[in-house]
């Protein structure tokens, strides 16, 4: 094991010369750090705090600590989501759970966070260049950062993202270091031809259920992939496996030049089609529509907004989304065309992790293979998973319509 060696800075933190919250926070990043074997540890730039999200007791008490010890984040740190939406408090049916959700959320702004509430921090303004060390939390966000932004962060739960908020600091050690980042097994993606919006989903869900941590370099993604096809696959793979960084050839900035010497493994269609088969468990009745996990971008709340104009929906459909987002949304006008469509929006939370869909709903479509994964464990639904398309299509005709 390697000795641990920190500065003057950090060992005055770790001795309580900043206080005894940021002393309780050094201890924490210290003990991580000699037990992922880093040799010192990393100055970051910013940090995405999951532990907003409530998950019982032990998640206020740790909060109210930090809280009550005097300690404030000290770089730019933004939250996930929470488990209610606080400008839609109605949406959430469990009082006792969007009481205890709304203290935590409070508490995390007391501690100086930023109330972003969003699961998608990638989309907000000031995102971490190129090579930057970050302590990002949740895994959609973790894997967005690693590939599409090429910035640096390792794997960081609850508790560890935020004393990492309250130091400035890291272990250096897993993704924060180039050698843990090198592609580890190929996935030959050619044979599958014209991508579709769905495409993404399902390719990630089954990267992910393969490789689990390794580091998958894919061949074949589209030049022209949008960052929301790359949040599609990258959130799907970090659900289905522990996915924290791809590499795709000629998109994603860290993707190798050559992947001699690496296992390679092809995808074919019928690949696809055997992941959606599996993650799809109803044949055709439908309660409801939800999309927007990881929360949809402004480009896809347009591009829903285009599609549900026309005959009424006749299912309950939801559309996640920051609170940032829709407040653009607002502003253009586009809020205002999908809520008289029928749409109901959502912000702060998601429908898989707190009770928002009625609990006389078994089931339920999504164009996510996040949501698809995690939803039936957690909120008791079957999914059907289909591309947004095929989702306001069934919500049109109120059964499942599927285009193959």
């Amino acid at each position: 094991m390697q000795t641990l060696h920190l500065t003057a800075v950090e060992e005055a933190m770790l001795g309580g010369q900043e206080g005894d919250g940021v002393a309780l926070a050094m201890r924490v990043i210290v003990g991580q750090a000699r037990i992922s074997d880093a040799p010192r540890l990393v100055e970051i730039t910013s940090a995405h705090v999951d532990s907003c999200l409530y998950h019982g007791q032990v998640s206020l008490d740790f909060a109210h600590r930090l809280v009550d010890l005097g300690a404030r984040v000290r770089v730019p740190t933004t939250l996930n989501v929470g488990s209610t939406d606080l400008i839609h408090p109605g949406l959430v049916r469990d009082h006792e759970l969007a009481a205890a959700g709304r203290e935590l959320m409070a508490a995390y702004v007391d501690l100086g966070c930023t109330p972003t509430f969003t699961c998608a921090p990638y989309q907000l303004p000031n995102r971490p260049a190129f090579g930057e060390h970050v302590a990002w939390a949740e895994s959609n966000a973790i894997v967005f950062a690693n590939s599409v932004l090429g910035a640096r962060t390792d794997r960081y739960g609850d508790f560890l993202d935020v004393c990492a908020a309250i130091t400035g600091r890291a272990p250096y050690a897993g993704l924060q270091t180039p050698e843990a980042r090198r592609g580890t097994v190929v996935f030959d993606c050619r044979a599958l031809g014209e991508f579709s919006d769905l495409t993404y989903s399902l390719l990630g869900h089954h990267i992910g259920s393969v490789v689990g941590a390794e580091i998958p370099v894919l061949l074949g993604i589209p030049a022209d992939a949008s960052e929301d096809d790359l949040k599609a696959l990258g959130a799907a793979a970090a659900s289905a496996g522990g996915v924290a960084l791809f590499h795709a050839v000629g998109v994603t900035p860290e993707a190798p030049m050559t992947v001699e010497g690496l296992p390679v493994r092809v995808v074919d269609l019928e690949t696809l089609h055997r992941v959606r088969r599996e993650l799809s468990t109803v044949a055709s009745e439908l309660d409801a529509i939800s999309i927007g996990t990881p929360h949809a971008s402004y480009a896809e709340c347009v591009r829903l907004s285009e599609l549900v104009v026309g005959p009424a929906l006749k299912l309950p459909f939801y559309l996640s989304t920051a609170r940032a987002t829709r407040e653009r949304l607002a502003e253009s006008g586009v809020l205002q065309v999908l809520e008289a469509a029928g749409v109901t929006v959502v912000v702060d939370t998601c429908t898989y992790i707190t009770a928002i869909l009625s609990p006389t709903w078994k089931h339920v479509m999504t164009n996510s293979g996040k949501w698809a994964h995690y939803a039936p464990g957690n909120v008791n639904v079957s999914a059907v998973l289909g591309s947004l398309a095929e989702c306001v299509a069934s919500a049109r005709a109120g059964h499942l319509v599927l285009d193959a």
